[in-house]
């Protein structure tokens, strides 16, 4: 199989567009009121999360572009809503809990996001077995940040 590389980078930048976006609201969150609350005990060291972030939105770009040049022309509109849509959770869910504060939403949106990318991976098995494989370990990330969303939320 020949790399298309243009659609590799494309499906690479779209991954990482929540993260850019994200990393906009967390300046001076996390030394700041996250420093600040009660997190449950098995909350990972701040340092965990930037490595870990990027390593999923490497394997989501490849995941996407490996259903981008398998898919049928009949299936696109319901792979790139779902997977839009994960995207648009995925980005506002660090502003609403980072920089709002609202703990609670977060928990309402953290847990559509884990839904889409579920409904996400289902989905892209469907005309790419290895590109849903590369998204499991991003459901298991999330539901481990959707335990910590709900620690926060009961421990403050």
């Amino acid at each position: 199989m020949r790399i298309q590389w243009k659609k590799l980078a494309i499906s690479m930048l779209i991954s990482f567009l929540p993260g850019i976006v994200g990393s906009l609201f967390m300046i001076g969150s996390i030394d700041g009121w996250y420093a600040t609350l009660n997190k449950p005990w098995f909350t990972p060291p701040n340092w965990v999360f930037g490595p870990v972030w990027t390593m999923l939105y490497i394997l989501m770009g490849i995941s996407l572009y490996l259903v981008w040049i398998k898919i049928h022309r009949d299936d696109v509109f319901v792979v790139s809503s779902l997977f839009g849509t994960q995207l648009a959770f995925n980005a506002i869910w660090t502003p609403i809990f980072f920089s709002v504060h609202a703990v609670l939403p977060s928990f309402i949106i953290i847990a559509g996001l884990w839904l889409l990318v579920f409904a996400t991976i289902i989905t892209f098995y469907k005309t790419s077995k290895n590109a849903s494989y590369l998204l499991i370990p991003y459901i298991v990330w999330l539901t481990i940040a959707t335990a910590l969303n709900v620690g926060v939320l009961l421990l403050n």
